[in-house]
């Protein structure tokens, strides 16, 4: 193998496969990057078993294909290589068979390579009929809802999003049993089987990193995988097994209070109150509605108290005191794009529903924290 590439082209391609190089990986080959020069271009591939995403330059983009073959190079040194070398156009060559130069005119590195024969088959299928989703919609969905997957591995269902597709309704769902968020939107075209998976939350939030704007995405779901077709980008996700938990009943349908406010306000409310008690590890704050107004405050034993006032639009007889992590609610607040939100409530011990005024596709739901 012997090449010429301009250094921006391999380094930005480099830096969408590294992305699936797990530091667990107890197997030694998938440490490496798996470059394979055809003369019709550059494939990097790189994989740990449960995810695997492989990239492909054009050989117009390539400045100088000398001779074809495969290596695997080793991932840990290669994308700082590569950022740091003083030339914007870079040589590759395999020497010794295990062995690549890695060289311009002023530098060279000589680096020990793996057995491209010792790399496993690794099967990127697409099927015959994909759906097709807006890279921008898609990138939305995955930063509306993923923040409320469970980063613990006793429920591992629960690390994952949950996508279900009935018709031309996609539903997309992330909770982690303490908040939940919801997003829905309508599909271009109608499919004619239902689709309910569950994608680990780490791999979508990692693709969600390469997507651009207002690009075609192509989605391929298979039983037990999911492939993503982007450009020149091939990202493909094993699925979770089991069943994601039934989420429907947990949203309530019907509110006995519905307050109105500004988004900016109570954010930044709530956000000064959390001051105090984020060194806690629920970061609790408090809030109060009684005749049509609301007051946001914490309490730290050690430090002392702060009261926010917020104002809303909001049924004179309202009355609730509701204590919940003023974490959780900020994340939540920062998915909601709207200037005003519907905060919607029952009792201090039922969820707390977000919704933004004008969009109905979003539901954030925050459970209660009992405070004695």
């Amino acid at each position: 193998m012997k090449f010429t590439i301009e250094k921006n082209i391999l380094l930005e391609n480099l830096t969408y496969v590294t992305k699936a190089i797990s530091i667990k990986n107890i197997i030694p080959i998938l440490n490496g990057i798996k470059f394979e020069l055809t003369d019709t271009g550059l494939a990097l591939t790189a994989s740990d078993s449960e995810l695997t995403i492989k990239t492909f330059i054009s050989e117009k983009d390539i400045t100088k294909i000398e001779k074809t073959g495969t290596i695997i190079i080793q991932s840990k040194f290669i994308t700082d290589i590569i950022r740091k070398m003083p030339s914007d156009t870079i040589n590759f060559e395999v020497i010794d068979g295990l062995k690549i130069k890695i060289y311009t005119d002023n530098n060279q590195y000589n680096l020990n390579c793996l057995d491209p024969k010792e790399y496993p088959t690794l099967k990127l299928e697409e099927s015959k009929t994909p759906l097709t989703i807006k890279s921008d919609i898609f990138k939305e969905l995955i930063n509306q809802t993923s923040f409320a997957i469970s980063t613990q591995e006793l429920r591992p269902i629960l690390t994952g999003i949950n996508f279900k597709i009935v018709g031309d309704l996609l539903e997309v769902v992330a909770t982690d049993s303490y908040r939940l968020a919801k997003k829905n939107i309508h599909l271009e075209e109608a499919i004619k089987e239902d689709v309910n998976i569950v994608i680990p939350g780490k791999n979508l939030i990692e693709f969600e990193k390469i997507l651009g704007e207002d690009d075609d995405l192509e989605l391929h779901i298979f039983n037990s995988k999911i492939l993503f077709k982007y450009k020149n980008i091939l990202f493909q996700s094993n699925l979770l097994n089991g069943t994601f938990p039934n989420t429907t009943n947990l949203i309530p349908t019907e509110f006995e209070i519905i307050a109105k406010t500004s988004l900016r306000d109570y954010f930044s409310a709530i956000d000064r109150a959390s001051l105090l008690t984020q060194g806690k590890d629920k970061n609790i704050v408090k809030m109060k509605i009684d005749n049509s107004s609301m007051i946001i405050n914490s309490y730290a034993s050690e430090i002392g108290k702060v009261e926010e006032k917020v104002l809303v639009d909001i049924d004179e007889k309202a009355k609730i005191d509701i204590s919940f992590s003023a974490k959780y609610m900020l994340e939540a607040l920062r998915t909601i794009k709207d200037k005003e939100i519907l905060i919607l409530l029952n009792t201090d011990v039922k969820p707390i529903v977000i919704k933004s005024v004008n969009d109905e596709s979003l539901i954030q739901l925050i459970l209660p924290v009992k405070t004695y």
